[in-house]
């Protein structure tokens, strides 16, 4: 019974010290401005953790802007969602499919400059306060869209606009001006376990 009060009495003073600790920590981050977050790396989730944002921003009563690049060439259940939102979400699809699918760059690169015409429109409104560009580090590991526009554009946005970018192999000069950057790995997926895209899951 002493045993269970005083292994009660170290944690109580454990969570005191780490509260102080994380109180401070929220004291000192006083800054209010639009956010850069780029979620990048192989593994899964990153559109999902994008298109999460979307709606927690919905949830507060805000609008959003999407584009989708690279995707495209068959319907999404986030696509067919949000689109039941049309004055709270502005959705563009840009993409025709996966690069290895389409096989055509000078047609991707021409979607790609299509859909960032669309982003950069929708990075100059003050009513838009998350954009969403899917996929857009590929496009940008591809070289089909120059890096230092993309940046140049992000940076010159509405201030307290938030910007989030997905895509496996975000370049360096996206990740060295991002605000938030996650590397999301791999441990196990259920492809190569033979088990195909699912609905609902993938896409």
């Amino acid at each position: 019974m002493n045993d269970d009060i005083d292994s009660d009495e170290r944690h109580r003073r454990v969570m005191r010290r780490h509260k102080a600790v994380v109180d401070a920590r929220i004291a000192q981050a006083d800054v209010d401005t639009g956010v850069v977050l780029v979620i990048t790396g192989p593994g899964k989730g990153k559109s999902s953790s994008g298109f999460g944002m979307v709606a927690r921003t919905l949830g507060h009563g805000l609008k959003a802007g999407v584009v989708q690049f690279i995707k495209g060439a068959i319907p999404t259940g986030e696509e067919s969602f949000f689109r039941r939102f049309p004055d709270e979400v502005v959705y563009h699809v840009c993409g025709e499919g996966f690069t290895w699918e389409t096989q055509d760059r000078a047609r991707d690169i021409d979607r790609a400059r299509q859909g960032w015409e669309l982003a950069r429109g929708l990075l100059k409104r003050g009513d838009i306060a998350l954009v969403l560009l899917d996929e857009i580090n590929v496009v940008l590991a591809h070289g089909y869209l120059e890096e230092a526009t993309v940046t140049a554009d992000i940076a010159a946005r509405w201030p307290m606009q938030h910007v989030v970018l997905t895509g496996r192999s975000a370049p360096p000069g996206l990740v060295a001006m991002a605000n938030t950057v996650s590397d999301v790995k791999v441990v196990k997926h259920a492809f190569k376990q033979g088990i195909r895209a699912q609905r609902g899951l993938e896409y």
